[in-house]
């Protein structure tokens, strides 16, 4: 039987690598093989493509160039990690997947639009989340968690703003795909949001895979 795939979404100091790492802790108290990964990255080479992306080295290549490097390490990590451990009945737990590309610097109907959507397709196929968690928080709260805005040449005022297009964007996201959607208050401390995640998670995924009992022993 299929593993589950569920993926993580959300700004940064939403508190996506706690809850992935709670989540995965609680589904393997059931008895629940989860594998449990993060893009970009998740394999040697995605995780290579990561070190450049991060480290600012793309930048000067342009948008277009780092959309397609963010594609050529999803679709490395799709190919050897999600897909294989999906087949072998796993269930699979990572922090960003397609929606953080669609989400980026890219409106659909846009060139940059467009050019998104031909590398998601490329890169993941059909392949779609059982259940994506959408950490919602607002972007003051997560400004201040965060800290500094990464780099010199970003004020405060830009990464408010910026975050606060990225938090409509995935609202609008989620609405747009409610099936595989759930909104999570994540402003709260994260034991809490980490019951918000389980009840979403136990409501949408666990009926079929667990009984009430051992559902119970893992709260």
């Amino acid at each position: 039987m299929r593993g589950k795939f569920i993926t993580f979404e959300g700004c940064e100091g939403a508190g996506k690598s706690t809850q992935v790492v709670m989540l995965a802790q609680r589904l393997r108290a059931l008895g629940i093989d989860v594998v449990v990964s993060r893009e970009p990255g998740g394999t040697p080479g995605a995780e290579a493509i990561r070190h450049v992306l991060l480290s600012g080295a793309a930048k000067p290549l342009g948008l277009h160039a780092e959309a397609i490097l963010f594609a050529a390490a999803r679709a490395d990590h799709v190919s050897q990690t999600v897909q294989p451990a999906l087949a072998r009945g796993k269930w699979v737990i990572i922090e960003r997947f397609a929606d953080a590309a669609r989400l980026s610097d890219g409106a659909p109907g846009t060139a940059q639009g467009r050019l998104l959507a031909h590398l998601e397709n490329t890169a993941v196929g059909d392949l779609k989340p059982d259940l994506t968690i959408t950490l919602d928080i607002a972007p003051a709260q997560a400004l201040t968690r965060v800290g500094e805005p990464r780099g010199s040449d970003v004020t405060d005022a830009e990464a408010l703003d910026l975050w606060m297009k990225r938090r409509k964007a995935m609202q609008d996201l989620a609405e747009r795909e409610p099936q595989r959607s759930a909104v999570i208050n994540a402003g709260a401390d994260a034991g809490t949001v980490g019951e918000f995640v389980w009840a979403a998670v136990n409501a949408r995924l666990l009926p079929a895979e667990a009984p009430a009992m051992l559902r119970s022993a893992a709260s």
